[in-house]
């Protein structure tokens, strides 16, 4: 998936924990532990979480 690339990616250059991430960008924490086990979110939160990164995932670079 795309996406969990994508937040795993975030998550390794920024060093946030995934319950924060999960917390912060959707205010749920256990977001990226259950896209790890198969979770498939629905279009508009997979463009919420995206739109997310496109505006904070470079500030860790």
């Amino acid at each position: 998936m795309y996406l969990l690339r994508r937040i795993e990616e975030y998550l390794r250059r920024s060093q946030t924990r995934p319950a924060r991430f999960g917390r912060d960008v959707l205010g749920d924490p256990c977001f990226v532990f259950d896209l790890r086990n198969g979770r498939e979110p629905r279009p508009a939160t997979a463009a919420r979480v995206a739109a997310w990164l496109d505006r904070h995932g470079t500030a860790a670079e």
